[in-house]
């Protein structure tokens, strides 16, 4: 047996430590004396103590730690791995924003009117659905995508809902607001959802959008619809899908290519719903000139395949053709879905 002392020095970790995992559960004593009440533990429990110790220096909250300690070892590295990927994916967020913020109170913002936009927007109801619970805008400023679930088929889906509240940003915002007024726009659209679906009704929508100024564009993002960057001929998918394949798929559970045919491939874990304002993804984007953006649902990006996005985001010269041709693919794959998209281009004003 080994006192706390002894087994704080040989696990790293201090006796307060070890006396707080004592009560969460990490790290138990094999044994406590009933009357000093001093704790003892066996050898064989460092290493559980040394991968609580380790996970911490990762800054892991000791909730996860403790469900990653009771995995196996396969299943808590899939755990590690992805709990590391969404560290490195804020970091990214962080940094981003840092570099704005450095820009901004340096005063290299750039001129609002740095760049100019052309837009078209297209919603299809596909080949198989009886309504179109799918909504999409565009503006001078702001362009959204938002999917809606659980509407009655004669009723206003809750993406019409949401994005009408977050047009109220559709306006000239100065680059230093960006990310304030598309977030509370946000939580409005969550605020009109919640209004309109009642206690108890099953209904919601994702919701996608961007907000224009200068050469600045911020991000909002909640649930699986997406939004992709063509920039110098490579599109990039910019946002992360909140769902139930995609965890899996970080965890090692799947492979993407797995994940495609996926019974749960719709389970969304984030949306806006009738329940409180969910988490939003938000994050500051550098716009450059020639870069052109696609917005859109499910219905688009789970039927058409990466390579086929790409080849028309990059050969149909003009927004409106592009869009088009989208929803064309959409539909000649079967249409199994709603569709939504829209495609901004940014260009020297």
């Amino acid at each position: 047996m080994l006192t706390i002392g002894a087994f704080a020095r040989a696990s790293r970790l201090s006796p307060k430590a070890l006396r707080l995992y004592d009560e969460l559960g990490l790290v138990r004593p094999a044994v406590v004396d009933p009357v000093s009440g001093y704790r003892y533990y066996r050898t064989e429990q460092l290493e559980r103590a040394r991968l609580v110790a380790w996970l911490r220096r990762l800054g892991m909250p000791l909730a996860r730690i403790k469900v990653i300690c009771e995995l196996d070892d396969d299943e808590a590295a899939r755990s590690v791995a992805g709990y590391w990927r969404q560290v490195e994916a804020e970091t990214r967020a962080r940094g981003k924003l840092a570099a704005f913020l450095i820009d901004y109170l340096s005063g290299r913002e750039v001129d609002m009117s740095a760049l100019s936009v052309r837009y078209a927007v297209l919603s299809d109801r596909g080949q198989v659905r009886s309504s179109n619970q799918d909504t999409a805008y565009a503006g001078s400023h702001l362009f959204a995508v938002a999917d809606g679930f659980g509407c009655a088929s004669d009723a206003r889906p809750a993406s019409a809902v949401a994005i009408d509240a977050l047009k109220r940003a559709d306006a000239e915002v100065a680059a230093g607001d960006l990310l304030n007024v598309l977030e509370e726009a946000a939580r409005g659209a969550s605020t009109a959802v919640r209004e309109m679906s009642g206690a108890g009704k099953d209904m919601g929508t994702t919701l996608t959008a961007l907000l224009w100024s200068g050469s600045r564009l911020a991000l909002v993002h909640v649930g699986d619809s997406r939004a992709y960057l063509l920039r110098d001929g490579e599109l990039f998918q910019i946002t992360h899908d909140h769902t139930h394949v995609q965890a899996m798929i970080e965890q090692g559970q799947l492979t993407p290519e797995e994940a495609t045919s996926h019974p749960q491939r719709s389970l969304l874990l984030r949306a806006i719903t009738g329940h409180p304002a969910p988490e939003f993804d938000l994050d500051l984007h550098q716009a450059e000139a020639g870069d052109r953006y696609l917005l859109c649902s499910d219905g688009l990006h789970t039927t058409v395949p990466p390579q086929a996005l790409r080849e028309v985001m990059t050969t149909a010269t003009d927004p409106a053709v592009a869009v088009r041709q989208l929803v064309d693919r959409a539909n000649s794959e079967g249409g199994p879905d709603n569709i939504a998209c829209v495609v901004a281009d940014l260009r020297t004003a």
